[in-house]
């Protein structure tokens, strides 16, 4: 979340920033959080005085009472009782005026960055980079890719949905070794690329669900365990950034680089028709996750870094990809810039977001109380980083359709030697 220093001291960036966010009563929100701390201020200096005279007196009738002036000690007495009921009181309104001003800021989005786009909707989204050269040339009875799974016996969506539900997909044979191929080709990548591999929890506690952001924000997303207050994890984000939570970095450490292959599970089932249909939007799905800690100084080339290393993952799997820079209206609640990765799925004639890389910057670094000790010793909030690398459904929906031949579906040379076959007939 953003910090008070953060709101005061860059308080009219902040309120641009979140009018990009189309927060139309930002200035209103940002100075009623303002008018909050100075109460909180207020109310604490006179707690302070209040528990000092405390003292002060204390110590007094100590000595009336060793001079034997009874009476004075008494009346005293009367004074400490007076200001513990002013203090108890007081510190009442403190805890409800921090509770206040927690859940106001709690409330706000991150400061988009200054090269976030204006906008409202995805419509609006800035296509930087688009790669058409691996684009296929299908057939005119090409097959999307529920049609083909069906043919090739590779996922059954009935079978999922009798096991559990509407959006559960059950993958076998070949589908399932391509599952299995590709999340063992994104981690080994991310491994060359210099991230530790981390099999992490599937469920987090309500904190951890907090500190990364998933909460108060995305309630409606999750799967909640409600007898033990636990949450099914909507990314390997939220366990593996929460490893960094409470700690104190070495300057020197950054930028620390993590990867995790989990399953995700998210209840949002977005619209109707083929939006929804096959792979496109599942409510359980693989996904490999890079995740980076890095100094303020240098998360921006950490977040080109991310970027190159999602890029190259679809040039080797000869998925033709475009990279668009997220709009204000678009942005995720936590991120500061993200970058979404979308291929193009031939059969279907659309494109399908396959990734997000985002920085963060102080946001969850704040909620996480994650910091480093620079060189003068002074403890700073670090950056985090987080970006998909990447997800499978769409991925495998698109190297379905756009490898079928009449021969079965072509697979991608870069995965042959972990599928251990060269065609799905």
């Amino acid at each position: 979340m953003l910090t008070l220093q953060q709101i005061r001291n860059e308080k009219e960036k902040v309120i641009t920033g979140l009018l990009k966010r189309n927060m139309t009563k930002a200035e209103e929100i940002i100075e009623n959080i303002i008018s909050i701390d100075d109460k909180r201020k207020t109310t604490q200096t006179k707690l302070d005085q209040s528990l000092s005279e405390q003292n002060q007196y204390s110590k007094q009738i100590g000595q009336l009472f060793q001079q034997k002036k009874i009476e004075e000690a008494n009346i005293m007495k009367e004074k400490v009782a007076d200001l513990k009921r002013v203090s108890s009181t007081l510190e009442q309104d403190q805890r409800n005026i921090q509770l206040e001003l927690e859940t106001q800021l709690l409330s706000l989005g991150n400061v988009p960055h200054g090269s976030v786009p204006a906008g409202t909707s995805e419509d609006d989204n800035e296509v930087i980079k688009e790669n058409t050269s691996d684009m296929p040339n299908l057939s005119d009875n090409a097959l999307p890719h529920w049609d083909l799974a069906k043919k090739y016996n590779l996922i059954d969506f009935e079978l999922g949905t009798k096991i559990t539900g509407s959006g559960f997909p059950l993958y076998r044979g070949q589908g399932a070794k391509l599952q299995r191929a590709l999340i063992n080709f994104f981690l080994d990548q991310a491994e060359e690329a210099g991230y530790e591999e981390i099999i992490p929890p599937h469920l987090v506690n309500e904190d951890s669900a907090k500190a990364t952001g998933q909460l108060p924000d995305k309630e409606g997303q999750m799967y909640h365990m409600s007898v033990d207050n636990l949450y099914l994890i909507p990314t390997a984000e939220v366990p593996i950034t929460n490893i960094f939570r409470d700690i104190i970095l070495k300057e020197e450490d950054m930028p620390i680089k993590v990867t995790g292959y989990t399953p995700c599970f998210r209840r949002e089932a977005g619209s109707y028709g083929s939006d929804v249909k096959g792979l496109n939007r599942v409510h359980q799905f693989d996904k490999v996750e890079i995740i980076q800690v890095a100094h303020p100084k240098k998360s921006y080339t950490v977040l080109d870094e991310m970027v190159a290393h999602v890029e190259k993952l679809l040039v080797n799997l000869n998925l033709p990809y475009r990279i668009l820079r997220l709009c204000g209206g678009d942005l995720g609640f936590t991120s500061a810039l993200t970058y979404d990765f979308e291929v193009f799925s031939a059969a279907q004639q659309k494109w399908l977001e396959v990734s997000s890389v985002s920085n963060f910057e102080t946001y969850q670094s704040n909620r996480l109380k994650l910091r480093y000790k620079s060189e003068n010793g002074k403890k700073k909030l670090a950056h985090t980083l987080n970006g998909s690398a990447l997800a499978l459904a769409r991925i495998v929906a698109a190297l379905l359709e756009n490898n079928q031949t009449e021969e079965g579906i072509k697979i991608p040379e870069i995965l042959r030697p972990y599928t251990r076959f060269d065609f799905i007939k």
